[in-house]
């Protein structure tokens, strides 16, 4: 399994307080995702890897800002045609039926937990991989149950200075470099996570 997330120089994935209108928190948090948009092609390589998988797996937080029981108009950040072109399985507390998308996306809403959300992922994956696509409070989880195998950071050259960090609440790991690679707006980290 693989995950991907963009951080600040300090660790953060997201600052505090996400709403609809700021989908990453307070803060000036436009840096982190930067390299995707404005320099696309400079890191087609690793905007590719990030689009391959054959199913994902994302808290719900990532999916949207709503809390408590679900307001079935919200359908995600991203529009009626989602970037992932595969199924999606976010983990909530509350049940909801899928949400079929344009371009291949269906969002599955998993009660279950992380174990039956990758359960489910790797069903629908078939021979492909399976990514957790986030928020840090997800990927934490999944680092701190052993569950995933290689880690991308995507660091942006910039401080937020508060939010959601990576590696909170996790046990110390052993972290193999696979390889880095500086970019004008990030450098490309890859980490084998060593069992």
């Amino acid at each position: 399994m693989v995950c991907d997330v963009s951080i600040s120089a300090d660790g953060f994935s997201a600052g505090l307080n996400q709403t609809q209108e700021r989908p990453f928190g307070a803060g000036d948090t436009s840096m982190l995702h930067a390299w995707m948009f404005e320099t696309p092609e400079e890191n087609r390589a690793e905007l590719d890897q990030i689009a391959a998988p054959r199913a994902f797996v994302m808290g719900r937080n990532m999916f949207g800002p709503v809390r408590g029981a679900w307001n079935d108009e919200w359908k995600g950040w991203w529009g009626p045609d989602p970037p992932y072109h595969a199924p999606v399985f976010v983990l909530t507390h509350h049940a909801r039926e899928p949400e079929p998308m344009e371009g291949g996306t269906t969002f599955h809403f998993v009660t279950e937990g992380i174990e039956a959300a990758l359960r489910m992922a790797r069903a629908a994956a078939g021979e492909g991989d399976v990514a957790i696509a986030g928020g840090a409070t997800t990927v934490n989880q999944y680092l701190a149950a052993g569950l995933i195998d290689e880690l991308r950071l995507h660091i942006a050259p910039f401080t937020l200075g508060s939010g959601t960090r990576i590696f909170d609440g996790v046990p110390p790991l052993r972290l193999q470099q696979v390889s880095a690679r500086a970019a004008a707006l990030v450098t490309h980290v890859v980490y084998r996570l060593l069992r």
